[in-house]
Order: structure tokens, then C-alpha cells, then sequence
């Protein structure tokens, strides 16, 4: 094992923020923007897991710029990738032979893009990295932070990114480097989905309590380069119903980009209950519905991804702030599900954690980060959410019944006398095989539908091949013992990349379970929806993982 005696480097900083995306980048931006203002000099740094920044951004996206404008308001005069306008807005309802879409006037305004952009975020991720470093932010591509670091009376004190080169075996190779200490007066968590250090911290400070559980979903996206006869730069399309039987949430969405580029993209709620659902296949056949199957022919198909994606809204955001450090971003989840967007409340809640750290630092002893949470409770983040509260969960009742609730809760604007909460986690929503129906999915033509193994292969994924998995179980018996005769081991089809194979022994009729952790995309899938919780999903040596380009 490794030996933990060896002395690890450190270094000291007022604010260390953890992830590279939307709402870590606010935040350094929004700390150097006061520093600047107000002329108190601040060190922060940001680590980001990925190899660089934007490597492990995946979104949609079509992007609400309220909170960039705030943030950064000539961020057109400055080149901000955001080339893209909404021109056309689609909302279809879905059969296996066709779809309707329905009027604009029927839709309430969280339905609708005006003033919108289609975007990569990832790119834009990247841009932001530069106005960062460009104010004196340090930023850390390529280290994960694998640890939260605590005073002796519990104070989060900042966080110690991951050893490099430690074997297979537990062991430190010839290669082997220590992780480094980052001190922070204040650590902000802003991993994104499920993040292993979020989950620590909510946990062990009881965030979660008084609040509903998050709920999830598994969305799964790929970038076409469309033949230009068939591209209309600036068409978003949404839509919901098939494939999907209707006591299962989701749809698909296929966003027109600049440059006859393609987004096309499937969510799956991960609340489903029938374990033989496999999300990849839905995607699969979504792109077969004749309203959609179109649009892809002579396309080419440039890149692949999957991510976990924050549903729970209003009712499920855990308290933020915890002794040292808060949650930003999608580490507390502040998705606006009906709208389909999230970048622009984690940016936002970025910088109002930002500017709570900054007052905090003003005094000799630093402040508790308190008021973040006030800001957070009296800010249109906040107000979006909760005007859209009832949405989600309203679909328990089915799609029908969910979809029409829904629709009249948004022309409401969510002012309605009561909250519905979310009942269950979602790895408690699964039936037992037996009680379940097959789902018949096609075999990919290798055209327009692909397997994932070959789909993994376009998202640049790579791990270092000698290190121990990432994917810990608690029990390494539970998969074949339980989940295979009760669920048919689910993990076999609700993982994007194929990580889970269940393998049968030809001779004996035996069955083992195989990780293949070097196809990970780091979605968080398998943390989620596992039924006995038995999988951890932690961090792989940093610069491991996908490397998604413009997605």
C-alpha cells in the first residue's frame, strides 16, 4: 500500500475551488473582478481533474446568457465562443411514427429560447479559463482533488489532489509522485454531478437534512457534422414520448450549431423502474424516429459523451454552506428542468459564493461563508427554481398526467399553495426483473447507431492503465449475489460507456463481474443508480478520463 508517511507538498491560498466549469470560473472571475474594485489583493486557484480545462464539460447546450452578461458584460467585444442564436424553437411530442409540435403560444415561457445561444460549453469553458488566468487566477488542469483536508476542529482546510503513478497493486511505481496540499481559507466545491468530495461533505455535515433527495438523470449526447443541405444553423428541438413507455421521464433534444455541426442528445431520468431499461439503446432508437433519422444522412459523427444531470430542483438543493467551504454549481444541483439549463444558475451561484468569500476575508478572523447562503435564498436563482418546483416530481404520476400538470404549474409561474417533494433515491425505484418487461433493442447499423465501445472511442477516453480502479465496491459479492438474480444486474445497461459486463463461465455456468475501468466517462451513472449503493465512483489519477472536443 501506499505509504501515507511520505510528506506531501502544500501550498496556501485564500480561496481554492475545486472543477473548472461554469460555476468554478465564476467564482475565480468574480473573486479577481472584487479584488480589482475594491483593491484587497486575493489568491485563488481552481484544479480541474480533467487533462485541460473543458476536457470533462459535456452539456447540451443552449445557453441563458443572464448571468455571463452579469458576469462579464462585453464578453461579445471580448470573443466569447457564442456564435450561435436560437432562431427557430421546436417542442414535439413524440410516437413511434411520427410527432406533433406544438404551437409557441402553448408554451410557457420556460419553454421557450429567445435571446439564447447555441453553444459548446466546454469551449466556453475554455474561454473563461483565459479571462481567469488573465486577472491572476491559478488554475491546475490535470490534478484531481481526491481529498477534503480538515482542521482539528473539523474546518474544511482545503483539499490534497491525488498521488500519481500507485500500481494496480496498491503500490507506488517508479513513476510514483505525491499529491499536493492546496490550503484554502474557503474551498468551494464545484465538481459537478455527484462529485466525490460534494458527497463527503454533505454527508459528513449533514447538508441534506430537512431537504428532499436529488433526483438524476443520464443524459447522453453526440456531435454530428451534418451535410450542409440538411443543417439549419440555429434550430433547437425538444421533445418527449417515444421511445420511452410512459411511465419513464425524459426526451431527446437536437440543437443546429455553426459550421453544419449537429448536437443530438437523449436524457432518461434515472428514477426509472424497469431494469432492463438501457438509456444508450433509447438514444439509439430516438435517432431512428422518421422525424429525426433525416436530418443524419451523409452526417458524419464527430464526438460522444454522457453525463448525470442534477433533476431534483428547488426542494432537493442542500443547505451550501459547510465549515470552511460551500457547494457551487452542479455540486448542489441547480438545474432548471423543464428549462433544460443549469450553466447559467451555476455561474451565477458561483459568484455570489464569490463575493460571500471575498466580504468573509475582509476582517482578521475570516467569516463564516453564511451569507452565501442568504444570497442564494434571496437571488432569481432561487426564484426560477422555486417557480418551477412542482414540475418534476409531477411526472410520478406518468407522462400524460405529469406533462399536463406541468404545463398549467409553468403558465402559473409555480404560484400555487403547495411544494410536491421526491419521495425516493433513485436507486430505490427499481423492480425486480421478474416483474418486468424485456425491451427489444435494435442492433446498431454501425450508420446511424453505434455501440459503446466504439462510441466510447470518440470521447478520447484514457486512463493511465496501471493504476487501481476508481470504481470501488463495498462488497464485491453484491453484483452476482444479489443484483444479477434480483435486477439482472443493471449495471449492464444503465452505463453509457460499458464500463459493467457480467461474464458467464462457459464450463460451470458461473458469472463474474468485470469493471472496465478504462472506459469511464465519468458520468456518475453507476453511483447513482446501483440498487444496493455498493458502487463509489471516485476520482482516477488526474488527466484521466474523457477529453470531449467541443461538446
Amino acid at each position: 500500500m501506499v505509504d501515507m508517511a511520505v510528506e506531501r507538498e502544500s501550498m496556501a491560498y485564500d480561496v481554492v475551488i475545486v472543477g473548472a466549469g461554469p460555476a468554478g470560473l465564476g467564482a475565480a472571475i468574480r473573486l479577481k473582478q472584487l479584488e480589482a474594485e475594491q483593491g484587497r489583493e486575493i489568491s485563488v486557484c481552481v484544479v480541474e481533474k480533467g487533462a485541460e480545462v473543458g476536457a470533462h464539460i459535456l452539456s447540451g447546450a443552449v445557453l441563458e446568457p443572464r448571468a455571463l452578461n452579469e458576469l462579464i458584460p462585453d464578453w461579445q467585444e471580448r470573443g466569447a465562443p457564442i456564435n450561435t442564436p436560437v432562431q427557430e424553437d421546436e417542442f414535439r411530442i413524440f410516437t413511434e411514427s411520427g410527432s406533433m409540435k406544438m404551437p409557441g403560444f402553448a408554451l410557457p415561457g420556460e419553454l421557450h429560447n429567445d435571446g439564447n445561444y447555441i453553444i459548446s460549453l466546454g469551449n466556453l469553458c475554455r474561454w473563461l479559463a483565459e479571462q481567469a488566468e488573465a486577472l491572476g487566477v491559478e488554475i491546475y488542469p490535470g490534478f484531481a482533488a481526491a481529498e477534503l483536508l480538515y482542521d482539528e476542529d473539523g474546518t474544511v482546510r482545503g483539499i490534497a489532489t491525488g498521488d500519481m503513478g500507485i500500481g494496480k497493486d496498491g503500490e507506488p511505481t517508479a513513476n510514483h509522485t505525491p499529491g499536493v496540499e492546496l490550503h484554502g481559507t474557503y474551498t468551494l466545491l464545484a465538481e459537478g454531478v455527484r462529485g466525490s468530495l460534494s458527497k463527503e461533505a454533505i454527508a459528513r455535515f449533514g447538508l441534506r437534512d430537512g431537504r428532499d433527495p436529488q433526483t438524476y438523470g443520464i443524459g447522453i449526447k453526440e456531435l454530428w457534422e451534418l451535410d450542409p443541405a440538411r443543417h439549419r444553423q440555429g434550430l433547437v428541438m425538444h421533445g418527449f414520448g417515444w421511445p420511452l413507455e410512459s411511465d419513464t421521464y425524459g426526451g431527446g433534444f437536437m440543437y443546429h450549431l455553426e459550421e453544419n455541426l449537429c448536437a443530438i442528445g437523449f436524457v432518461v431520468g434515472l428514477d426509472y423502474a424497469n431494469p432492463y431499461l438501457y438509456p444508450f439503446g433509447e438514444f439509439n432508437r430516438f435517432k431512428t424516429h422518421p422525424d429525426i433519422k433525416p436530418y443524419f444522412e451523409g452526417a458524419r459523427r464527430v464526438s460522444y459523451g454522457a453525463r448525470a444531470i442534477n433533476e431534483g430542483g428547488y426542494q432537493s438543493v442542500p443547505k451550501l454552506v459547510f465549515p470552511g467551504g460551500a457547494l457551487i454549481g452542479c455540486s448542489a444541483g441547480f438545474v432548471n428542468v423543464p428549462k433544460i439549463k443549469g450553466s447559467h444558475t451555476a455561474m451565477k451561484s458561483g459568484m455570489l459564493a464569490a463575493e460571500a468569500c471575498y466580504a468573509g476575508l475582509a476582517g482578521e478572523t475570516p467569516a463564516p461563508l453564511d451569507r452565501y447562503q442568504s444570497a442564494y435564498d434571496n437571488s432569481w436563482i432561487a426564484d426560477e427554481l422555486y417557480a418551477v418546483r412542482n414540475s418534476r416530481p409531477s411526472f410520478r404520476w406518468g407522462m400524460a398526467l405529469g406533462t399536463a400538470y406541468s404545463g398549467l404549474d409553468l403558465w402559473l409561474r409555480g404560484k400555487v399553495p403547495w411544494t410536491f417533494h421526491h419521495k425516493h433515491e433513485d436507486h430505490e425505484t427499481l423492480r425486480p426483473a421478474s416483474e418486468s418487461a424485456r425491451i427489444n433493442y435494435p442492433k446498431p447499423d454501425g450508420v446511424l447507431t453505434f455501440d459503446r465501445l466504439s462510441s466510447v472511442f470518440l470521447s478520447n477516453t484514457n486512463h493511465e492503465e496501471n493504476q487501481p480502479s476508481h470504481l470501488k465496491l463495498a462488497d464485491p459479492e453484491i453484483p452476482i449475489a444479489h443484483n444479477l438474480p434480483v435486477y439482472d444486474e443493471p449495471a449492464q445497461r444503465y452505463c453509457p460507456a460499458g464500463v459493467y459486463e457480467v461474464v458467464r463461465d462457459e464450463d460451470d455456468g458461473g458469472a463474474r463481474f468485470v469493471i472496465n475501468a478504462q472506459n469511464c466517462v465519468h458520468c456518475k451513472t453507476c453511483d447513482i443508480k446501483d440498487p444496493r449503493q455498493n458502487i463509489n465512483w471516485t476520482v482516477p489519477e488526474g488527466g484521466g478520463g474523457p477529453n470531449y472536443p467541443n461538446m
